[in-house]
């Protein structure tokens, strides 16, 4: 479905700024926030914004790559591929927990 006007750019809105606040969060939990990534340069903003910009550079980054699907594309991906190699891990996986190479008996 193909949006017109105002329809299209609350939508665009709405996927910009959860990028944005997906990448802030990513930086502050994960990357250090403002902390430098070197001992010797001082901690700052700048530091914040540039983790910011490379995560935000990373998401423009593989929506251009990678085509995007159609919804019966997904829901085959899921149904043909997803669900059977979880089914096949979780057999694997309880496999493992009960054999002899188990490390948290």
């Amino acid at each position: 479905v193909d949006y017109s006007g105002m329809a299209f750019a609350v939508f665009s809105l709405a996927e910009y700024s959860a990028m944005l606040l997906c990448s802030t969060l990513t930086s502050l939990l994960f990357l250090g926030g403002w902390l430098s990534p070197v001992g010797f340069l001082p901690d700052s903003i700048f530091w914040l914004f540039a983790k910011i910009s490379a995560i935000i550079f990373f998401f423009f980054w593989i929506r251009a790559t990678f085509p995007r699907y159609r919804y019966d594309q997904i829901m085959r991906l899921g149904w043909k591929v997803f669900i059977p190699v979880c089914l096949i891990w979780l057999v694997v996986v309880g496999c493992w927990m009960m054999s002899p190479w188990n490390i948290w008996k």
